[in-house]
């Protein structure tokens, strides 16, 4: 009898362990402090929107279109638009004046440890369905059809949208 009951209370140990490890491979933590992020750009925000001539365009969707992110995109979706700023946006942005230059690389060095964190666990966890490709697709189409740095203006003036979007998602950032 003892026996038997050992096995059950084995298997029941196996089971709860397995799903806390499955869960915690759905969901990839990463740990900045967005506070550091915001305040960098709330100190550009308004010298970026003003330079912008194209106040009818958007680059990135609106919040609400990106809470129709799945959850288990959340991660590939993230990871995606991460690259997209450190790739495309941060490079392409000409930038003369130097307070708004080092908010933005206080932004931008933010992004790299939120990346570096994901790429961690992003080969093991973070798959993205045909839904996430096209949302990141479509940030990118809409990028193009503007001039590089005009696109890049436009998405670090947008990058609030970005950012609230890591606050609703990854709430382990808020604690960082």
């Amino acid at each position: 009898m003892k026996v038997r009951c050992s096995s059950h209370w084995l298997l029941g140990v196996t089971l709860i362990l397995s799903s806390v490890h499955i869960y915690g491979l759905r969901r990839c933590l990463i740990s900045v402090d967005m506070c550091i992020i915001e305040k960098s750009f709330h100190k550009i925000k308004r010298a970026l929107q003003t330079k912008d001539t194209f106040k009818n365009v958007t680059i990135l969707p609106t919040l609400e279109n990106l809470r129709s992110i799945k959850p288990v995109d959340v991660c590939c979706v993230t990871n995606n638009l991460l690259t997209f700023y450190r790739d495309r946006v941060f490079k392409d942005h000409q930038e003369r004046s130097l307070e708004v230059m080092r908010g933005i690389s206080s932004i931008a060095n933010s992004f790299l440890d939120m990346q570096k964190t994901l790429e961690r666990c992003v080969h093991r966890q973070c798959h993205c369905s045909q839904e996430a490709t096209n949302a990141t697709r479509i940030i990118h189409e809409n990028y193009n059809q503007l001039e590089a740095s005009s696109a890049a203006l436009k998405s670090l003036g947008e990058l609030n949208i970005f950012l609230a979007w890591i606050h609703r998602n990854h709430p382990e950032t808020s604690a960082a």
